[in-house]
């Protein structure tokens, strides 16, 4: 029975530690630029920010449902941070959706960039 609490506790410790922040991949950068791109590409036919904005708070909700391993992208609060603002823009500043794919992309490989750095 000690055991079994010791071992319950370590895990309930292990909870409680922050993690550290996910590091995107090339892949996981283009998967994103493509959502972006499709996102204003939803304005353009219509989809209002509310709406949009609205689904994808309520997608992201039901995304930490899973654990961190099993989401796409959006695997921490960095990655959700980083795929709302970018959406926000798409109709705050609406450009063409191919624009609006290029900047996150380059916003997203930087971040990788940096991530890498501050490992070594």
């Amino acid at each position: 029975m000690r055991a079994k609490l010791t071992i319950l506790a370590a895990f309930l410790a292990g909870l409680a530690l922050p993690a550290g922040a996910h590091e995107l991949s090339f892949n996981e950068c283009m998967e994103g630029s493509d959502f972006i791109k499709h996102a204003a590409m939803s304005r353009d036919y219509g989809l209002s920010r509310d709406e949009f904005i609205g689904r994808l708070h309520g997608d992201l909700m039901a995304i930490q449902a899973f654990p961190p391993e099993l989401r796409w992208f959006v695997q921490d609060e960095e990655d959700a941070a980083l795929l709302v603002s970018h959406s926000e823009r798409v109709f705050d500043e609406p450009r063409m959706p191919q624009i609006h794919q290029t900047e996150f992309l380059q916003v997203c490989l930087t971040r990788t960039g940096e991530q890498a750095q501050a490992e070594e």
